[in-house]
């Protein structure tokens, strides 16, 4: 386990926010001190595991000796060393890394059987493709895990929102699965709920799916209505932000250095997030085909088929809008529109490397343009 990582100056930074790559448990727990149902209900039974910051990290090359099988991303658990100043560093660990029990069970103080129960979370999670409350409050649910509601800051005018989405895309599916006015309303309901019950019948019977394999699929056709409202919402903002970060310009003194890695960064993330928006909608455009065929034709197979194969879909899918969502809603929280955006070289650079670190390697940062914080290995 390593103290100090690069990500903890981005999360001083981030301060009160969660993201779709960000899982603010420090803030949350500061948030809901008063409220009974946290100290109830929470992620996880470690008190300390439950005060840090969980990530998606994009794993680079010099990164995969900790795994005992590479992977592209990893879900990272930082412990701040100082609650109260993140810049004073902290201990991160991978979940899934080698020596990862037992470097779990150090830090979070665990007995036998607090520490089954995290680890059991912690697979959960690092099996969702993001952070996205919506997504994780399903997936936990699905897998019988009961949380407090305050983990999953869905604000009500959103789920409003999300409900007509549902409503409006699912209304040519309400013939099909023989449903009336009222009974289409629990349809939807039932689609954006945890449970799959007798209410989702009539769409089981649609779609001729029994048992796991309708439990998958529902979960799968929830994701995808999820990310493609989700791209309706934020990705109107994602070009101003764009301009913002083309055009923003540290204060202070620069080195040539920095000077060349900012010059490339908001290039390539321009350039990312570009690819990446265009990635996101041909994955949506293949959802709406199949939906559209089930629809038109009254043959279910289609859609079948693509539900049963959509999780090797929703993992990318999730992945690449999350790097996109994150930047839109990260930049927003820093830099609110009318705000002054005076920001010093290290934040910056620190900041940018994040944007860039959610795609992969293409832009590679100098580790020494960035001061890392005192660390502590343990």
């Amino acid at each position: 386990m390593a103290g100090g990582d690069r990500s903890v100056r981005f999360l001083g930074a981030l301060g009160g926010a969660s993201t779709s790559r960000v899982l603010n448990l420090l803030r949350i727990a500061q948030d809901n001190e008063a409220d009974p149902e946290h100290a109830a209900k929470p992620l996880f039974l470690s008190p300390v595991i439950n005060r840090a910051f969980l990530l998606k990290h994009r794993t680079r090359s010099d990164e995969n000796y900790l795994f005992p099988n590479p992977k592209a991303v990893a879900t990272k658990i930082i412990i701040p060393f100082d609650a109260a100043d993140l810049r004073a560093g902290g201990r991160s660990l991978f979940v899934g890394q080698r020596g990862y029990i037992d470097c779990l069970r150090q830090v979070g103080h665990y007995n036998s059987e607090t520490l089954e129960h995290d680890l059991r979370v912690m697979r959960l999670l690092d099996a969702v493709p993001s952070l996205d409350p919506f997504l994780l409050r399903e997936h936990l649910r699905n897998s019988g895990i009961d949380v407090a509601n305050c983990y999953f800051a869905i604000s009500e005018g959103d789920q409003e929102r999300m409900h007509r989405f549902v409503t409006r895309e699912m209304s040519q599916l309400v013939t099909l699965a023989n449903a009336d006015g009222g009974s289409s309303d629990r349809l939807v309901s039932a689609m954006l709920s945890s449970e799959v019950d007798e209410k989702l019948e009539p769409l089981r019977l649609t779609l001729n799916l029994t048992g796991s394999h309708f439990r998958e699929g529902m979960f799968s056709w929830r994701g995808f209505l999820y990310y493609k409202w989700s791209m309706g919402r934020f990705w109107p903002d994602v070009m101003g932000v764009l301009r913002e970060i083309n055009s923003i310009q540290p204060i202070g003194a620069l080195t040539p250095e920095q000077k060349v890695y900012l010059a490339s960064a908001r290039r390539g993330i321009i350039e990312m997030v570009r690819d990446s928006g265009n990635h996101v909608n041909k994955s949506l455009a293949v959802y709406d085909s199949s939906f559209a065929d089930l629809v038109a034709n009254q043959a279910p197979k289609t859609f079948r088929d693509f539900l049963m194969s959509a999780p090797y879909m929703f993992l990318e899918l999730g992945e690449k809008l999350g790097a996109v969502s994150h930047i839109v809603s990260f930049w927003r929280y820093r830099f609110p529109p009318g705000a002054s955006t005076n920001i010093d070289p290290e934040e910056l650079l620190a900041i940018f490397q994040d944007f860039s670190s959610g795609f992969g390697e293409k832009i590679q940062a100098d580790s020494a343009l960035i001061r890392k914080p005192d660390v502590i290995t343990a």
